[in-house]
């Protein structure tokens, strides 16, 4: 059996990069998309914090599915069982809460203290986040099985 060259692994990991980086785009168009739906006062006006966390897990759920078929969809395909799909998405999901915490800080910090606009501030606290969710899904999330 051939090992895989460093190119190719180089390659790889960023092509998966670019695909974590586009459907985290669609994650942000989902979330802004939500909570004007739910906070802004001509929709729904519900309070900022939670309407945030339900835009937010909104998106998580829309992410997953497009990196589970798309971004990793190799490693899906070879882990496809229904436990190892649902292990995934708990470990993603909860990566993801733990930024959303730290999203809905971010911008109450900005909206409350420097007045900064709520989509700039929400568009904002979404980029810095992008860089824990990314990090910790590397390190914990999709993972090619053993060989053996």
């Amino acid at each position: 059996m051939k090992l895989p060259t460093f190119d190719l692994c180089l390659r790889l990991m960023i092509v998966r990069y670019i695909r974590f980086g586009l459907v985290g785009v669609s994650g942000i168009v989902v979330d802004m998309g939500i909570l004007f739906l739910l906070a802004d006062p001509k929709m729904l006006e519900l309070n900022l914090s939670l309407s945030k966390a339900l835009a937010a897990e909104v998106a998580i759920v829309n992410n997953f599915i497009w990196n589970e078929v798309w971004t990793f969809g190799d490693i899906s395909a070879d882990q496809s069982h229904w436990r190892a799909r649902l292990s995934r998405f708990a470990k993603f999901n909860l990566i993801c809460l733990a930024g959303i915490g730290l999203s809905i800080l971010l911008l109450n910090l900005q909206v409350r203290l420097v007045a900064v606009n709520v989509y700039i501030a929400n568009l904002i606290a979404i980029v810095i986040v992008s860089f824990w969710n990314f990090g910790l899904n590397l390190k914990f999330g999709w993972k090619k099985a053993a060989v053996g």
